[in-house]
This record gives structure tokens, sequence and C-alpha cells, in this order.
């Protein structure tokens, strides 16, 4: 606690006494100072006085002659700026007599000079705004060391103990949902897709969207992903005989522009090659929060029939698993630290075949099949690549429709029915959240008291609990943060209640996050 106690200069001393007199213009006897403060007394001060003196004889005063000429103007005195001194030890230096001379101490002058009595401007503003600062932060100190007599409504935070900001804790979780009870939980595996009656005819056109359950009949089905299948030159789309209107090319060039680099008119992978036809995976924004986790995702995908349906036949309900399919699985090379390709849409990895527990197959040559996007959520898989592996025929006539988008559905979906435990869809998120913790202490003799109106009872307010007029009694709830103008800015709530009294004390931590 602060008190600011008057302060107050004592009196004066005592007097001076001059003893003796005057003799000859000589003094006599002793000369005695008092206290600073006191009157000057005259003891003795007579002609011929007493205390011991003698007789008071004055001197004659010779008349001095006028100087006729008039002295010249005397030149301004200059300052003397202030000089100290500094204790300096010096080490003699040793002689034969005196091998080990002792140090002598003296005394150095030091000029120090004068400061400047006028402050500049600026100086001014900070002794202004440095007095404020401080006499704030002395006001504060004293509201919080007085005692509480009718209990604390707020208490401010100390921003060097009370407060830790930027806190950054990486977070990874499933990609997928799964509603249940009107729950959403996050799950890493997803063994069963949807796709929707619900979407337009034409839409289909460009893209198939996944769901985790039949949006029809499920209220709380939440889409997934999306399929989309896109060819630089608008082949296996129907576009009413205009090839630059296709929607395989639009699907093509918007990729292109959102992915590649300005001067890239093609998709490139790892081994060299490039590509005009491209199925594309684009995840939910919802689902991969800040991004897709790279080196925790696994894409299955079963063999096709088109190797036994002529390429401009296979469409639509032609697309179907082959008999007895092969089996491919997906992930990227993102643990290969020999790599590290970012470019402006943020950081891209090489698919390969592989699956998250063995690794990459064949690491030394592995086989790539098309660029994953991780910041974007986005995966790109080389059409001729699922041709020549997985037999997808892809349709690559102009103005047919060629549904390709179907095939990768199909495919994805044929592995779930084989296996949907070892052949799912699997990926997680991940995001780097930034918090700010505030520690909210609660000392024994504050907040021992509660505005409920059931605290209290009858017209003047009595304790509705006699007992709490020595000892009350509450539960801590809630949690508010508050600014400087009282604003209520955030509520927390606590897992259960905490008692509170004068007896205990408590320490809650709140934290932010951004």
């Amino acid at each position: 606690m602060i008190r600011f106690i008057d302060n107050s200069f004592g009196g004066g001393g005592g007097g001076s006494n001059f003893g003796g007199g005057f003799n000859d213009n000589q003094f006599g006897g002793n000369f005695n100072l008092g206290g600073f403060g006191g009157n000057f007394m005259n003891s003795g001060f007579y002609n011929g006085g007493g205390g011991g003196g003698g007789a008071f004889n004055p001197t004659p005063i010779v008349p001095v002659r006028p100087n006729p000429l008039p002295l010249p103007p005397r030149p301004p005195r200059t300052p003397v700026e202030p000089v100290r001194t500094e204790p300096v030890i010096i080490q003699p230096t040793p002689t034969p007599a005196n091998p080990t001379p002792a140090p002598v101490l003296v005394e150095v002058p030091v000029r120090t000079p004068p400061a400047d009595p006028t402050p500049t401007p600026i100086q001014t503003q900070i002794d202004a705004a440095a007095s404020t600062l401080a006499n704030d932060i002395v006001k504060q100190l004293v509201d919080q060391g007085n005692p509480t007599v009718g209990g604390r409504i707020f208490t401010r935070f100390e921003p060097i103990n009370d407060i830790v900001e930027n806190q950054k804790v990486f977070l990874t979780t499933g990609l997928f949902s799964n509603t249940t009870n009107g729950v959403s939980l996050n799950q890493a595996t997803m063994s069963v897709l949807f796709t929707a009656s619900i979407q337009s005819a034409a839409s289909k056109q460009y893209y198939y969207e996944a769901w985790n359950k039949n949006p029809t009949t499920s209220a709380d089905a939440e889409p997934q992903f999306s399929i989309a299948y896109g060819h630089r030159r608008g082949s296996g789309s129907s576009a009413a005989g205009t090839l630059n209107d296709s929607p395989s090319r639009a699907v093509y060039s918007q990729y292109r522009l959102l992915l590649l680099n300005p001067e890239d008119t093609q998709f490139t992978f790892k081994d060299g090659t490039s590509t005009d036809s491209i199925y594309a995976i684009n995840f939910n924004r919802a689902r991969i929060l800040e991004k897709v986790d790279p080196g925790n995702w696994q894409l299955t995908l079963a063999q096709l029939s088109g190797s036994s349906v002529a390429n401009n036949a296979h469409t639509g309900s032609n697309v179907k698993i082959a008999p007895s399919p092969a089996i491919i699985s997906l992930i990227d090379d993102s643990g290969d630290t020999n790599q590290d390709n970012v470019t402006t849409v943020g950081r891209v990895v090489n698919i390969v075949s592989g699956s998250i527990t063995a690794g990459i197959h064949n690491p030394n040559a592995p086989h790539y099949y098309g660029l994953m996007y991780p910041d974007m959520g986005i995966i790109v898989l080389d059409g001729q690549k699922l041709n020549t592996s997985a037999s997808f025929n892809t349709v690559t006539g102009s103005n047919i429709a060629g549904d390709n988008a179907w095939k990768l559905l199909t495919s994805i979906s044929g592995a779930f029915s084989i296996d949907p435990v070892n052949y799912s869809f699997q990926s997680r998120n991940s995001i780097v959240r930034t918090s700010a913790h505030y520690f909210v202490r609660v000392k024994n003799s504050e907040y021992n008291f509660s505005n409920n109106p059931t605290y209290v009872t009858g017209s003047e307010g009595e304790f509705l609990q006699p007992t709490f007029l020595n000892d009350p009694t509450v539960y801590i709830t809630t949690v508010g943060m508050y600014n400087d103008r009282q604003e209520l800015l955030a509520v927390g709530k606590l897992s259960q209640p905490i008692q509170k009294s004068f007896s205990k004390e408590s320490l809650i931590k709140v934290r932010l996050d951004f």
C-alpha cells in the first residue's frame, strides 16, 4: 500500500553571539554561530563594552580623493563551469629501491557542463507524458492496495504478471466429419461417400460433390470434397460445338491460374512429364481448416473396366470396377527432405504410390501420380497415369460428354466397397493456433459477495442466510473480460463452479484463441 504523508520542515536553531568587544577594529573574544533561522543577538557590542573587551577607539577616517577619469565598464563575467573531483588510484612504477610500491589515491578534477536550463519541446512532452503515466500507475497501485470494503467488481490485469501473449500451438485433427445426433465429430477416415441428387445437372458437367451421408435423407449430411476433370484443350466434355466453352477447358484453366506460375501452361510432375488431362480433388474449405496435413493422408483407388470399353463409350453407367481389380494406394513424399518446392500458393509435394504405414513404394524409383497442394487443400492427379495404371480410359473426344469426373468417384467408392477399413480415404487437417493466456487471480478478501437478488432478502437487503454475515460463501461460474470503458468483450464459462470465501483463493486461466 502506498501512503502519502505530509512532510513538514522543522524550526530554526539558536542565535548568534558576538563575544567580547571591538578594539582598534580587531575582533576580541570568541565568535560563535548558532543554528540557521535564529536571531542574531549582539552581546557586549557597546563602546568600551563587556565580555572582557577593551575600549572602542575609532580610527580617523581619511577622505579619498575621487578619480577625475571615469572607469571603463567592467567586462561581463564568464560563468565558471562547475568542477568536481573523482578519486583515482595510481600505481607507481616499481624501482630497485621500492619494487612493490603502494598505490596512491589522488583526486582528479572532472568538469561537469551545466545543464541546459531551457528544455526542448520534445523533452517537455516526454516529461509531461512520463508524469501522467507515473500518476496513473501510482493511482492503480493505491486502488489495488486499498481494502475492498464493499467488494471488488473489476480487477485490472497486470501485463507483466497476468498476461502471456502470442502462444502458438500446432494442432492436427481428422479432416472428415461424422455427424451423430446433431454433433459433428472429426475423424481421419472416410469409407462411405454419397453424391447429391439435389446437385443440378449443369454443375455436374464441371464437378461432383461427395458427402458423408445422403443429403436427400439426412439433414445432418455434410459435403467433404468435390471431384472435377479438366483438359487443357477442352476435350472430354460437350460444349455445344464450341471447344473454347467446354467445361473441361474451364476446369483446367481455373486450376492452372490458381496453382501454377503465370508462365506455366501445363501441369508438370516430378518425373518431368506434362499433361493436358487432370483429375482434381478439392477438399471442402470448412474441413481443411488451415491446410491438409502433409504426410497424413492416403487415397486408395480401385482399377476400372475401361480397358474393355471403347473410349467414347466409357461414360456414365458404362463406368464400373474391373473384376478382381488392382488396388493403387497414393500418398505424398513430404517426408523426403531432399525436396522443398514452395510456390506462390504455398508448399507443393509430389504424389507417389505407397501407404502411410509402409512409406513410399520403391523409394529409389517412385511412381509419380500428381501434385499435392496442402495449403490449398487440392490434389491434382495425372489423367494419363490413371489411364495406364487404373484403366480409367479417360474420354478425350471433342464435344463428347465424357463424364470423366464420375470415373474417379467410382474408383474411390469401389475401393471402399472392397475393404472399407484398409482402403478408406484417410486424411488429417492442421492448424497453428495462436493464443493469449490471462491469469485471473482471485485473492481471499475479494469477490466474496454476490449481486444476485437471491443472495439477500427483505427491503433492507439482509443476507438470506444469516451465516453469510461473518462467513459469506459464493461460487464462481463465469469470468468476464472487459475493456477500460467497462464494456464486456468476452465471457469464459468454468467447467464446474468454484467455491469462494475469505479462507479460499483461486487462480483461473482464461485462454483466448485467434
